[in-house]
C-alpha cells in the first residue's frame, strides 16, 4: 500500500504573532485525509523570502504534495507569487480570464476603479497551471517539479476552500493512487478517558494493524474514532462496520451517538423527532447554550428562545426565583436553577426548560462557592433535576463546558435517564 505524503505551508506574519488563527491548515488536512493523503508536516512561516524558500526546500524532500496558502494579495508583503516564479524558473504573464474576473469585480460589483495593484494580481508564472479563483481576485497556481505537486492558494479561507474543493482534490486524485481511508466515530458521555480505555482495552488490543483507535476528549465527553486504511475499499468498509458495531456494544452504557456530530445536534434531533421544544434561562453562560441550540439549520422547530438573567432582578422578575432563595442560598444554587428551569419552561410554553448559574471567573468566588462552581437545572412538566459542576478552566472554557454539559443533561431527561 502506497502512502502519499503532503506538507502544508501557511504564510503570514499575522499567523506567527497569533493575530490570526490558522484554520486553513485544518481544512486542507481534513480534505486530504478524506482521499487517503497523509499530512506529515504543517509549517507556518512569516512574510520572509528566505524562510519560505527554506520551508519549500525542506518539505519537497519529504512530500509528494506541498500546499501553500497566503501571500498572494496586492500589498507589498504578499511575496509568494514572485518567489514561486523565481523558484520554478518562470516569468510573470497576465492570465486573461483572471484579469477579466478582477475587472468585473472592481468596476461592476464594487463600482471602484481598477488600479495597477489589482491588475498585477492577474499575473502568474508562465510555468504554472492557473487555478481560477471565482471567489476572489488572487488565482491559485499549480506547479510540478521532480514528481512533486505544489499548490499555491490564497490565504482568505473561503477562497482557499473553493480552490481545494474544485481543483486541488481532483488534481491529486488524477496524479496519485491513494489508499482508501474510512473513519467511524461515536460520542460517549459520563465516563472519563482513562476509565473508558479500561473498558475497551481488550477490544483495542485485538484491532487489526490497518485499523487504529483514537481517543478525543473534550468538554467532559470522549469521542472515539476508528480509522481504517486499505487498498481494497469495499473490503475495508465491511471490516470497519463489523469492528465499529463491536465498539458500540462495548460502550453502549455511555453512548450518545454513533455519528460524528455535536451534542446539540443529537439533542436537536431528539426534540424534532418527538415534536418537542425547549427554552433556556442562562446566567453565567450569557446565551451560549441558546447559541449552540440555534446554530444549526432547522433549530426553530425545537428552540423557542431564552432569557439571559445575569442580574438577580431578572431572575426574580422574569424567572420567579424567590428573593428568599437569593438571600439564603444565593443565585448559584440548586434551588435557584431549579426555579429558573421550571419558570422558563412555563413562561415560554415549551416541553423542556434548561437553566444555568455559576461562577465562571476569574473572580467572584467565596469559601463556600469556589471558582468554577456551576449549577445546571433541567425541567419538564413532570420533574425538575439539577446537578453541580466544579470546573477548573478559564472563563471562556468554563462557559463552553457548562453549555455542553447542560445540553447533555437535557438529553438525559429527554431519554428518561434521569
Amino acid at each position: 500500500m502506497q502512502f502519499i505524503k503532503a506538507s502544508i505551508i501557511t504564510i503570514g506574519d499575522e499567523l506567527l504573532i497569533g493575530q490570526v488563527i490558522d484554520t486553513n491548515s485544518a481544512y486542507i488536512a481534513q480534505s486530504l485525509n478524506k482521499i487517503g493523503v497523509t499530512v506529515t508536516k504543517r509549517i507556518a512561516v512569516g512574510d520572509d523570502k528566505n524562510a519560505i524558500l527554506d520551508a519549500l526546500s525542506n518539505t519537497s524532500k519529504q512530500s509528494n504534495i506541498v500546499i501553500i496558502t497566503g501571500g498572494l494579495g496586492p500589498t507589498a508583503d504578499d511575496i509568494t507569487k514572485p518567489l514561486l516564479n523565481e523558484y520554478f524558473g518562470g516569468k510573470l504573464v497576465i492570465h486573461q480570464p483572471s484579469l477579466d474576473h478582477i475587472t468585473d469585480i472592481f468596476l461592476n460589483k464594487y463600482k471602484r476603479p481598477l488600479i495597477e495593484r489589482n491588475i498585477k494580481q492577474a499575473e502568474v508564472p508562465d510555468v504554472c497551471e492557473v487555478l481560477f479563483n471565482e471567489n476572489g481576485t488572487a488565482p491559485g497556481m499549480l506547479f510540478e517539479k521532480e514528481g512533486v505537486l505544489y499548490f499555491s492558494l490564497p490565504g482568505v479561507p473561503h477562497e482557499m476552500k473553493g480552490l481545494v474543493d474544485k481543483y486541488v482534490i481532483s488534481k491529486i486524485k488524477q496524479s496519485f493512487k491513494t489508499p482508501s481511508i474510512v473513519h467511524r466515530t461515536l460520542l460517549t458521555a459520563g465516563l472519563g478517558e482513562s476509565f473508558l480505555a479500561e473498558i475497551i482495552a481488550d477490544f483495542e488490543n485485538a484491532l487489526p494493524s490497518h485499523i487504529k483507535l483514537a481517543y478525543l476528549p473534550n468538554f467532559g465527553m470522549v469521542r472515539l474514532r476508528l480509522t481504517g486504511t486499505s487498498d481494497n475499499e469495499n473490503e475495508l468498509i465491511t471490516n470497519m462496520e463489523a469492528v465499529f458495531a463491536e465498539l458500540k456494544v462495548k460502550v453502549q452504557a455511555y453512548l450518545v451517538t454513533d455519528k460524528d456530530e455535536a451534542m446539540e445536534v443529537v439533542v436537536g434531533g431528539l426534540l424534532r423527532s418527538n415534536n418537542q421544544t425547549v427554552a433556556t434561562a442562562e446566567s453565567c453562560t450569557g446565551g451560549y447554550i441558546g447559541h449552540l441550540l440555534s446554530k444549526h439549520a432547522g433549530s426553530s422547530q425545537f428552540y423557542t428562545g431564552g432569557i439571559i438573567s445575569y442580574d438577580n432582578r431578572i431572575k426574580t422578575e422574569f424567572l420567579d426565583v424567590s428573593t428568599e432563595i437569593l438571600h439564603t442560598v444565593g443565585a448559584v444554587s440548586k434551588e435557584a436553577v431549579e426555579q429558573m428551569a421550571v419558570a422558563v419552561r412555563a413562561k415560554m410554553n415549551t416541553d423542556y426548560g434548561v437553566s444555568v448559574s455559576g461562577i465562571m471567573g476569574p473572580s467572584g468566588q467565596t469559601d463556600e462557592k469556589p471558582l468554577g462552581m456551576v449549577w445546571i437545572g433541567v425541567a419538564n412538566k413532570e420533574k425538575v433535576y439539577s446537578k453541580v459542576l466544579y470546573l477548573r478552566f478559564d472563563r471562556s472554557r468554563n462557559i463552553e463546558v457548562t453549555a455542553t454539559q447542560a445540553i447533555n443533561l437535557l438529553r438525559l431527561l429527554i431519554i428518561n435517564k434521569i
